[in-house]
């Protein structure tokens, strides 16, 4: 996206938001020289952020993008072990757990746009993303466990995307997987060199941002309900959703038009 095209404001100097005059906002963690490491100050940055986001009815789809060399290297290990008492470390990771769930409640779709690195609470952060798009030289692990420490909060989105073999396999040996495995896994959607990363990303959030609004919030909703959900009640909730769905004034303008062989008028 051209600098022409976005109005930039920055809400703290950890976290940086790109609002574009598409519908389409972008957030990137900005600790480069820490490869973006999840602070204190980041995570609640982050959280932040997206509760304005999830109220903002202007913002369509949000991009999850990366200052620097590496998209997130999980938590500041320097700022962990600066730390003793137990109830710090329950603090600071249902501080994380919170900022996870926000990100599945946003109303609006989030892309991750992934450049090298992604470990630990940054691998989480990928695969709690709704989509995520990764360059060539991108790399994923949940490490943790080279350090004597289990990445169980990790594994939560880990195991809802990532079949239970692969996914234990990476939790218990620390293993790196490259971009392309990352495909096959589940992980991530696609892989792109790194000079196509952000067009790419950009061309599916135009794509998502073209689509009825209310009936992608409606849609990403459901989808999370559902998919914790049996087989039988989850059938009844999206029946319900779709019936509802079905009123949208934009549902039906969609519908007329296709019967109508034009283009349909949303706005």
């Amino acid at each position: 996206m051209n600098q022409e095209s976005r109005n930039y404001r920055q809400n703290d100097s950890v976290i940086l938001r790109d609002d574009h005059s598409n519908g389409i906002t972008t957030i990137t963690l900005n600790r480069p020289n820490q490869y973006n490491a999840l602070s204190e100050e980041l995570l609640h940055s982050l959280k932040k952020t997206l509760r304005s986001i999830g109220s903002d009815n202007t913002v369509r789809v949000v991009i999850l993008a990366s200052a620097g060399k590496a998209f997130c290297a999980g938590h500041d290990l320097k700022e962990l072990r600066s730390q003793s008492e137990e109830t710090y470390y329950n603090d600071l990771f249902q501080l994380c757990s919170e900022v996870m769930m926000d990100m599945v409640k946003l109303p609006q779709p989030i892309i991750a746009q992934v450049q090298g690195m992604a470990t630990a609470a940054g691998c989480q952060l990928v695969a709690n993303s709704d989509l995520a798009i990764a360059s060539m030289d991108a790399q994923f692990a949940v490490s943790g466990i080279n350090l004597g420490l289990f990445c169980s909060t990790p594994s939560v989105p880990l195991t809802r995307n990532v079949s239970r073999k692969h996914a234990f396999e990476m939790l218990v040996t620390g293993r790196f997987i490259n971009a392309e495995t990352a495909v096959e896994f589940g992980l991530i959607n696609q892989v792109v060199s790194p000079d196509e990363l952000c067009s790419t990303v950009a061309d599916l959030a135009k794509n998502i941002a073209s689509k009825p609004t209310e009936s992608i919030r409606i849609g990403k909703a459901v989808f999370y309900e559902q998919i914790e959900q049996g087989l039988s009640s989850a059938y009844a909730t999206a029946g319900k959703v779709m019936a509802a769905n079905m009123m949208f004034d934009q549902t039906q303008e969609g519908i007329d038009a296709f019967i109508g062989k034009r283009d349909p008028d949303w706005d």
